[in-house]
């Protein structure tokens, strides 16, 4: 927004055009009136100095200085278009950091002015000069300075949502599916009441469905949109759903009782829990297998919908192709010239060396009955043995072995901090001498390799909280394990009486990968997560 300004001036007295620059970052300033009161500042300035005349002012209405570069800011643009045009002399602000906040751009912006002939001046801090080395070394340490402070501020304010979110405290938003909002009994500085979540009965069965059909029948994200649609249910704000629809709620840990925001997790809150963590864990598995390429080794089929028994985990063990199933009819005719057609078989072909790929040496095609005979015979074997495998030796023996790896990374990521550390020490000190001409490090370079330092740092910070986090959250840890336990204990008494489809996703999740070979020479690799159990 920019508003003209006539003023007068006493005959004989040289006249310096005068363009102001007002800007808030938040709402919040605009309604405190901040904008006059720079306005104000900077027009009795203007008023107590020889000649000066404000001509135009700019203002910036919620434009942060900290997050907004200047290219991306219009003021600053059409200042800079006016600054080469010679259509004023002096840009007037009420503090410099009303130009911007950032350290490695903002003082580079007041010397692209003061280069063009303009004068920079702060009502609260004279006159920004670079007559000389010193005068950029200031010119530097005060953003440098502004852009620190708005970190501050950045940083209370992050602080503070995520104490919130720790503390298990609703910070906003639409309710997901399967919860609706009600009122808390908290009341917020400004007096209003917050909302919270609470579980909707009639949702969370559908919830709990969606979680159920991707885990135990394989049904993907498209199927199951269609199959909710088909029951006439509509998202909260009356759509249908989308195969994106499912992938968020499928993807939302909020369904196991917790609220993440920013990168933090709360603590669980058990009244919010729709979906065990184990279930949900899965769930996570299964989507992010089905986001492979075809060349990816996967584990998980990409549909639950054939007549073969195995599906995204089948390779061969001659060239590591994936084995794909197909089916077929035989074509034949008798003496009598009757044409006849065998009844539907299914196989599994080699992609590496039916479709000449590569230079494989095993077979082409392996009839599907005969390797799905082996498969299920070798998972009998593993239902044996589970049947026989005390549960509490097994659990406890997986839980020493998942926490022991936890400490492990945690020690390695704590070491590589007080690296990165040590580096972003040295890194700050080296600023100065690249500000006043003596070092090998322009200051550009310098500050991106701060900024990537901190990010280094920041990552590791974030990923040593979640490991300890899960050590915080033993309990939970030993829940999965049960889970785990309880599932294939599960399996070997449901496997012989299940669907197809939850026979297949069975064999997918127990075996992380099957290979075939010449002779149908057949090898399956069990699951970490279950193999443990077995050992």
């Amino acid at each position: 927004m920019i508003s003209k300004v006539p003023t007068s001036i006493l005959p004989g007295t040289e006249t310096k055009i005068v363009y102001c620059l007002y800007r808030v970052s938040t709402k919040g300033q605009v309604e405190k009136n901040d904008i006059p009161m720079q306005k104000d500042a900077c027009r009795e300035f203007a008023k107590s100095q020889s000649g000066w005349v404000i001509k135009k002012e700019f203002q910036e209405h919620g434009v942060s200085g900290f997050k907004i570069s200047a290219n991306d800011r219009d003021a600053i643009q059409e200042l800079r278009v006016a600054a080469e045009n010679h259509e004023f002399d002096i840009l007037l602000v009420f503090m410099f950091d009303r130009i911007g906040r950032i350290d490695n751009e903002t003082p580079f912006v007041v010397e692209w002015f003061i280069n063009h002939g303009i004068q920079v001046w702060s009502v609260n801090e004279g006159e920004q000069r670079m007559d000389n080395h010193v005068d950029k070394l200031m010119n530097y340490i005060r953003f440098w300075q502004a852009n620190g402070e708005s970190q501050k501020t950045s940083m209370r304010v992050k602080t503070r949502l995520h104490q919130l979110v720790a503390d298990g405290i609703y910070t906003g938003g639409c309710a997901p599916f399967g919860y609706r909002l009600v009122k808390s009994g908290l009341i917020n500085k400004k007096g209003k009441e917050l909302m919270t979540l609470k579980v909707d009965p009639i949702e969370a069965e559908i919830v709990i469905t969606i979680f159920e059909k991707t885990v135990k029948e394989g049904y993907g994200s498209y199927v199951l949109a269609e199959y909710i649609n088909g029951m006439g249910v509509r998202t909260h704000n009356g759509a249908r759903f989308q195969a994106n629809t499912i992938k968020r709620i499928l993807q939302n840990p909020i369904y196991c009782g917790f609220y993440v925001r920013g990168g933090v997790t709360s603590k669980k809150i058990d009244d919010l829990q729709i979906i065990d963590d184990a279930t949900f864990s899965q769930a996570q598995k299964i989507l992010k297998q089905r986001k492979y390429s075809n060349d990816e080794r996967t584990q998980i089929a990409r549909s639950a919908k054939s007549s073969t028994m195995i599906g995204g985990n089948i390779y061969c063990a001659h060239c590591g192709h994936k084995l794909c199933a197909n089916s077929f009819v035989d074509t034949y005719k008798t003496k009598d010239g009757a044409v006849h057609k065998s009844t539907r078989r299914y196989r599994y072909l080699c992609s590496g060396k039916a479709m000449k790929r590569n230079d494989c040496n095993g077979q082409s095609v392996y009839s599907a009955s005969k390797v799905d005979k082996v498969v299920v015979e070798i998972l009998h074997k593993c239902f044996d043995k589970i049947k026989s495998t005390p549960k509490a030796v097994a659990i406890e023996n997986r839980h020493k072995i998942h926490t022991s790896q936890i400490r492990k990374e945690i020690r390695q990521l704590t070491k590589e901090s007080e690296t990165l550390k040590r580096k972003l020490g040295e890194l700050t000190a080296e600023i100065a001498n690249s500000l006043i001409g003596e070092s090998d490090y322009t200051p550009e370079l310098l500050t991106m390799a701060i900024e990537d330092t901190k990010h280094k740092i920041a990552d590791n910070v974030k990923l040593i909280s979640e490991k300890e986090n899960q050590l915080n959250h033993e309990e939970d840890e030993l829940k999965k394990i049960d889970y785990y336990y309880e599932q294939f204990i599960s399996w070997a008494n449901e496997f012989d009486d299940s669907t197809p489809e939850r026979k297949k996703m069975i064999i997918c999740t127990l075996f992380k990968e099957i290979t075939v070979g010449k002779g149908y020479e057949i090898n399956c690799l069990m699951d970490s997560s279950y193999k443990q159990f077995l050992e």
